[in-house]
């Protein structure tokens, strides 16, 4: 068997490397594509997988736009040259495009409703689109849902295991109050239009009050932020959210990856409310807070970081969420094992 992975950000990296070594130890092959956007790259590079960069990250619908078409053409010209018996991607046009030109199949993976544009442009040519049950969407005959989450492929406590002495090379300790911060480049095609955080110096001098603060940013920060800015290998950003004491911004990928982990996670964006898996992790689980406003936001982390015992209670909370979900990964490989032995009709 052959699979064609096709990356459009960096945590899709992330979501497919267990699958891909997975596959790759049952003796096939994995060959990834990728759209070059922050970090990709250095990922793909650092887990040693075999990759073609097929393009750049366009902004704006126009822009967005123009590169879908562009990687259609190059998706297809190596999808031609390797002949991949599965195409799989995250919410990715490209993928279902070609996928559906060759007569090969597609695996589209996505937990993001408010994504019109990207949906409308992938899920007509799609064969299965798996989400989570936390997904409110209906999708249709081709819809797959499991109990899961895309991040549980890479941190479930079956794959992911914090590196304590990462710590040290930050000059930290496990007892450190560490505050993780991220801002995003507002970017993708669903992100157009809409605004995260908006007082990231208010938010830095009132946090740093309570513990040493890291950011993680897409955006040009304001020269004040600058020594802030997070320099640690791509590939490790899970091990600082793990150990964290809160994580506050309106990186989505990025606030379910802490509450998964344990961590108090404060997500802030004009898209809060519109997601499943953000309702879920708030409503049920307790584990996250979804705002619109960022003064509101910054006093709900004030108010987390103020409770000494936030962090156990936390940990109590994600442990039953884990003996609630299933193995992501494991449920992926085997899919593709069973599809990759039925023709296609």
């Amino acid at each position: 068997m052959k699979v064609l992975v096709d990356i459009g950000h960096p945590a899709h990296v992330h979501f497919y490397k267990n699958i891909a070594w997975a596959v790759e130890k049952n003796g096939h092959d994995v060959l990834f594509t990728a759209r070059e956007k922050d970090v990709t790259v250095d990922l793909l590079d650092s887990y040693g997988f075999n990759y073609e960069v097929i393009s750049k990250m366009g902004t704006g619908k126009g822009n967005l736009m123009k590169e879908w078409a562009g990687r259609d053409i190059k998706l297809l010209r190596v999808a031609h040259k390797f002949n991949p018996d599965i195409l799989t991607g995250i919410l990715n046009p490209c993928v279902a495009h070609v996928a559906w030109l060759m007569h090969k199949r597609s695996l589209i993976f996505t937990d993001t409703e408010h994504a019109k544009l990207a949906n409308r442009a992938t899920l007509p040519f799609a064969d299965m689109v798996f989400t989570p049950t936390s997904y409110n969407r209906d999708i249709g005959t081709k819809q797959v849902r499991y109990n899961g989450y895309h991040e549980l492929a890479y941190l479930h406590p079956a794959y992911f295991h914090p590196d304590p002495d990462f710590l040290s090379s930050l000059g930290l300790d496990e007892d450190d109050r560490i505050i993780v911060l991220r801002f995003v480049s507002w970017g993708a095609s669903h992100d157009v239009g809409q605004h995260g955080v908006t007082n990231k110096l208010e938010m830095v001098r009132e946090l740093e009050k309570y513990g040493k603060v890291f950011i993680t940013s897409e955006q040009k920060l304001e020269p004040e932020l600058d020594r802030y800015k997070l320099q640690v290998r791509p590939e490790k950003l899970h091990d600082l959210l793990y150990y964290a004491s809160l994580y506050l911004g309106d990186g989505g990928t990025t606030a379910v990856e802490s509450a998964i982990l344990g961590t108090p996670s404060i997500y802030v964006s004009s898209l809060a409310g519109t997601m499943g898996n953000f309702t879920e992790l708030e409503e049920k689980y307790g584990l996250m807070y979804c705002f619109k406003d960022s003064e509101q936001a910054l006093q709900k982390a004030l108010e987390i970081l103020s409770n000494k015992q936030a962090k156990q209670e936390w940990g109590i909370k994600k442990d039953r969420l884990i003996r609630d979900k299933i193995d992501v990964t494991g449920f992926i490989v085997e899919h593709l094992g069973l599809i990759s032995s039925q023709p296609r009709t």
